[in-house]
């Protein structure tokens, strides 16, 4: 058996830990969230929802480090998908591939509007 790649390795990371569907996020859409420490480990935790940068950031944060439970809870679908297009081209591809993979409601294409 041959050993895995770096990639598989993180990709199968990943994919343990998504939801079932989007549906099923139930982050909020607005105001101030506070990420606990085993997320938001290296540098800033209260992020302001309404302030485009800050989102980015919180959501690229809730994505790479999330568990299963991180995801669904700070997460919104709606968010998700209107900022997937410039989100994914912050993320690894690794991260990417695996959530467009498993949800083809997320938008690729043209970046998204801050």
């Amino acid at each position: 058996m041959a050993p895995s790649s770096v990639s598989e390795v993180r990709r199968a990371k990943f994919a343990r830990r998504l939801p079932r569907e989007l549906s099923g996020l139930r982050g909020p859409s607005h105001g101030r969230v506070q990420l606990p420490l085993h997320l938001a480990w290296s540098g800033l935790t209260e992020f302001d929802l309404d302030r485009p940068r800050l989102r980015m950031s919180c959501y690229r944060i809730i994505l790479g480090e999330g568990l299963h439970d991180d995801l669904i809870h700070y997460l919104n679908p709606q968010v998700l998908i209107s900022v997937w297009p410039t989100l994914r081209t912050l993320i690894s591809r690794d991260l990417r591939d695996v959530w467009e993979e498993a949800f083809p409601e997320l938008p690729r294409g043209t970046r998204a509007a801050a």
